[in-house]
């Protein structure tokens, strides 16, 4: 079957994204994640970031039901957790594969950097839900991120801190 949004798709693939992966810990259960590459700073006082979600993936559910989530930027490296997460049905973290905060979703150990985040408000656009969180932890290191640009992965360029 022909993908009607593939010439859509392929443009959007021009632009290179850092890879995500987003969690929140569901009602009942462990946390979960997803990988993401929607994210974005939004606002520094108060310091804000947001990402968007499909209503249609198989975690939408506890995303939208959650009051918080988490954002670990994947450093390079991270490709096999970047396509576990993305992958539909393995979305369960493991308590020895993330750090907790004040929330409670998990931040993947290893990465480049994380957003502990209250969500503060949902914007329902298209088949997409835009989820804008308040950070209320942060941290980062020094490192080289993983980086997706034309459907391919690929690390980006060493970022150390000044």
């Amino acid at each position: 079957m022909t993908d009607p949004f593939r010439p859509l798709k392929n443009a959007f693939s021009r632009f290179a994204t850092g890879i995500t992966v987003v969690s929140c810990l569901p009602k009942e259960g462990g946390p979960i994640g997803i990988t993401v590459n929607s994210f974005s700073s939004v606002s520094l006082e108060p310091a804000m970031v947001s990402w968007c979600i499909d209503r249609g993936s198989s975690v939408s559910e506890h995303f939208l039901a959650a009051n918080h989530y988490a954002v670990s930027i994947l450093s390079a490296g991270q490709q096999d957790l970047s396509n576990r997460f993305a992958t539909p049905g393995n979305h369960a973290m493991a308590a020895d594969e993330i750090d907790t905060f004040a929330t409670g979703a998990g931040l993947l150990k290893g990465r480049l950097a994380g957003f502990d985040c209250r969500i503060a408000q949902r914007v329902e656009v298209g088949d997409h839900v835009i989820l804008i969180g308040e950070i209320v932890h942060f941290d980062s290191a020094d490192g080289k991120p993983l980086m997706y640009v034309g459907r391919q992965y690929t690390d980006g360029p060493e970022i150390v801190s000044d």
